[in-house]
């Protein structure tokens, strides 16, 4: 399993919400490259990021520090945040990133997803943020008529290859990882499975990892110091 450490960006800036909410938002670092070269050099060989300004816009305020992660370090680099049009899409591949994440677009457009996926296959992934049983869109703002399992049945029908799951009520709440949701996405589905939010613990990761889902995203948990990201990668292995 592979793990991905975090950087959630906001003004340029390192950043992590709780549960979503964007008045619950801390700051740890000014400089997000650097973080990325700390997460390289303790091991790291994969990185998630999130442009929290372009999941509320649609746009790509934060496209060069991205492209800067992407061209500076040896990660394996994904996006998502706002990512709504192919010309956003083009943009991110075109910059050297290696995996786009769609979220709120894959909800409310299914031609755009199957589109997205017969131009670049496995470089496109969705992401379902689950609330209340239901897929969030709009940065979390709205709950969309979907349940997890439907969208999920949808996504794999239209090509999709990896699939990162968020449990929006454990995100950032470092109260561990909902595992019973993703054992049930792990054994329905045939999409690499990526856990998402409240994984705070190395029993988390050792739980997912012998779930053989085939990734997990470590946020808070790095920044606060209650993971080792080192040790977390070792337990994934």
């Amino acid at each position: 399993m592979y793990i991905f450490p975090a950087i959630d960006l906001y003004e340029g800036k390192a950043v992590r919400l709780l549960r979503g909410e964007y008045d619950k938002m801390t700051v740890y670092s000014e400089n997000p490259i650097e973080i990325a070269y700390e997460f390289e050099k303790l091991g790291a060989s994969h990185i998630h990021m999130v442009d929290l300004e372009g999941a509320k816009s649609g746009g790509t305020p934060n496209l060069s520090i991205v492209k800067e992660v992407a061209q500076k370090t040896g990660l394996f680099v994904e996006i998502g945040g706002g990512i709504r049009s192919m010309d956003v899409i083009d943009a991110y591949i075109d910059a050297g990133i290696d995996r786009v994440i769609l979220g709120t677009a894959a909800v409310q457009n299914k031609n755009f997803v199957k589109n997205a996926v017969d131009k670049y296959d496995e470089k496109i992934a969705v992401g379902a943020d689950i609330k209340d049983g239901f897929v969030a869109i709009k940065g979390w703002t709205e709950k969309s008529e979907y349940t997890c399992f439907d969208f999920c049945e949808e996504m794999q029908r239209l090509g999709v290859k990896t699939l990162i799951c968020t449990d929006v009520s454990k995100d950032g709440a470092m109260q561990g990882t909902n595992r019973e949701l993703y054992r049930e996405l792990s054994e329905k589905f045939n999409m690499q499975i990526v856990a998402s939010g409240g994984v705070s613990t190395l029993d988390d990761v050792k739980a997912l990892a012998e779930m053989e889902l085939y990734g997990a995203i470590i946020g808070k948990a790095y920044y606060t110091n209650a993971i080792s990201l080192t040790d977390a990668i070792e337990v994934a292995e």
